[in-house]
């Protein structure tokens, strides 16, 4: 397992992050936000146009960049930093690689080069209102129906489902249970009896969908009633992808903490000179580069496909969601009652910090995850 970066990484990393400083200040994010969709359209295709972001970890036989998920764990670390306003971790995190974990060879040459190339957005439709991550809370049927499946059922929390060109849903035979009878499903957008709502959320930077199906025709995607292991892992692999995506939030914070902290005098002199402000930037510290540690192991086992990436990943989204949670509180309250104000900044990366601890399951679920994997 790899634990250094080489140094077409690093500058692969430096390129990228100067373009999203660019492309993705706190302006843009403000802005986005409001907006219904969350993200505009030619921003994005700019952004797959001159960095092919979104073909990343996509094989090249499908239209891609053929490159592992180390890299595409550096563009989301960096990714999260910027809070880019995107449909990134929908289309290529979440729906492509359950298009290339699940689909048949001629379903990924038809389906990956559109999201590679960014003209087709995507996104994955596997949790309901019952707000489980796992195949125990998948009630949506799917019903044969002349060659073709018929869908009904709702799925929530499905990020950028409202705005999404293609939907890839999980549903199961009816009369099925567990891990038996799951299948996924690809749906056009604008299919007929497809219902999709934006929802309320916290976190306007990423915005989630209820998509309500009302016997909506759907095509298979690989193998009827098998979809149970390619979701799995699909799950692990979005795991570790949040984790990078996470601790490149936590480090931005945690910059912002301590250039307040150099900047604000009372008393006659900085903040940052205080002892007991020395302690709580060494712990942010300690924190964030223990979390990172683990997002990195994270991607190189998934790189790998190390078999027991299941357990790694789940600890690596657990330490990253309490480090990006922490971090989030601790810069706020060194910041003060400036830090509270809609006019500070610091509450954009707070709130996808909440988010993302709970998105894809809370850390103590993961810790479960672990020691189920670990046999403890």
């Amino acid at each position: 397992m790899q634990f250094s970066f080489t140094s077409e990484q690093e500058e692969f990393r430096s390129v990228l992050r100067r373009f999203l400083e660019d492309k993705s200040p706190a302006t843009a994010v403000r802005r986005l936000m409001e907006t219904e969709t969350g993200w505009d359209r030619a921003a994005w295709v700019d952004l797959n146009q001159q960095l092919g972001l979104a073909a990343i970890h996509i094989p090249e036989a499908y239209g891609g960049q053929g490159f592992s998920f180390v890299e595409l764990g550096i563009v989301l670390e960096e990714m999260g930093r910027a809070l880019l306003c995107a449909p990134y971790f929908a289309s290529t995190v979440l729906a492509a690689t359950a298009i290339v974990n699940a689909g048949t060879e001629a379903q990924k040459r038809d389906l990956l080069p559109a999201i590679a190339d960014g003209s087709c957005v995507a996104a994955l439709a596997f949790t309901e209102p019952n707000g489980r991550w796992d195949t125990t809370g998948v009630q949506a049927t799917a019903t044969a129906a002349g060659g073709r499946f018929r869908l009904d059922g709702v799925k929530s929390f499905v990020v950028d489902g409202h705005s999404a060109d293609l939907i890839v849903v999980l549903a199961r035979r009816p009369g099925s249970v567990g891990d038996d009878g799951l299948s996924f499903f690809t749906v056009p957008g604008n299919a007929a009896g497809l219902t999709r709502r934006p929802l309320k959320v916290m976190d306007p930077t990423r915005k989630q969908a209820r998509l309500e199906f009302q016997s909506v025709e759907a095509d298979l995607l690989g193998q009827e009633g098998g979809a149970a292991a390619p979701f799995a892992k699909t799950m692990v692999q979005a795991a570790a992808c949040l984790a990078n995506e996470m601790v490149g939030g936590a480090e931005r914070l945690r910059l912002s903490a301590l250039d307040y902290a150099n900047l604000r005098v009372q008393f006659g002199r900085t903040i940052g000179s205080f002892q007991s402000m020395k302690h709580k930037q060494a712990d942010m510290l300690v924190d964030v580069e223990l979390a990172k540690s683990a997002a990195y192991a994270a991607a190189s086992a998934a790189a790998e496909d190390d078999p027991e990436l299941p357990a790694i990943a789940s600890l690596a989204k657990a330490a990253a969601s309490e480090a990006y949670m922490q971090t989030a509180i601790s810069t706020i309250q060194i910041h003060g009652g400036i830090g509270f104000t809609w006019d500070n900044d610091t509450h954009l990366w707070f709130k996808r910090a909440k988010s993302s601890e709970v998105f894809l399951g809370d850390p103590a679920w993961h810790r479960e995850l672990l020691m189920r994997a670990w046999n403890v």
